[in-house]
């Protein structure tokens, strides 16, 4: 495989594992406050403490009414939450993920030769006619075949006309 072709591969892995990473942060990330005038979406206790602030215990407003009858759990056992991603290794794991193929690719890119503008408009020149002698050798090549299904045609159409007329052939 071609230095190009190998870059190519390359920069689809690194995409890949960039739009990967981006996807699984976003996913998994906490949530972040934005700013003190906003409930902590990590507490949602202190979130409804502060939506009620009438309520000086909180502790109250958990206790069931005299007379009233014990909530029932209507719902059963919630199933086990996938492992909670390690927000702390993750990024590293990723950002480890993704040098190794932009190291990859800076070795490729290391590899490609290295050229003046003439030295590339001379290889194009040696390339073109390269092209021109081949082009020609595939013109003969194709005279001669087209001479010879000319001949196939001419033999072919004799051995038909033979076998319609039955005559026996010469």
């Amino acid at each position: 495989m071609d230095i190009i072709s190998q870059l190519h591969e390359q920069v689809n892995e690194m995409a890949m594992l960039a739009v990967n990473t981006f996807g699984t942060l976003q996913r998994d990330a906490p949530p972040v406050r934005l700013s003190n005038n906003y409930p902590d979406p990590l507490n949602p206790a202190a979130a409804a403490a502060a939506a009620n602030p009438n309520t000086d215990d909180p502790a109250a407003q958990t206790q069931p009414q005299p007379g009233a009858a014990p909530a029932q759990s209507t719902q059963a056992q919630p199933a086990q939450a996938p492992p909670a991603l390690d927000l702390d290794e993750h990024p590293k794991a990723v950002s480890h993920a993704l040098v190794l193929p932009a190291k990859k690719f800076d070795a490729l890119v290391a590899a490609l030769p290295l050229s003046s503008e003439e030295d590339q408009l001379k290889r194009i020149k040696e390339l073109q006619a390269e092209n021109g002698v081949v082009g020609l050798e595939l013109q003969k090549q194709l005279e001669a075949a087209e001479l010879e299904l000319k001949q196939v045609e001419v033999l072919f159409n004799e051995a038909t006309d033979n076998c319609i007329n039955l005559k026996k052939p010469d």
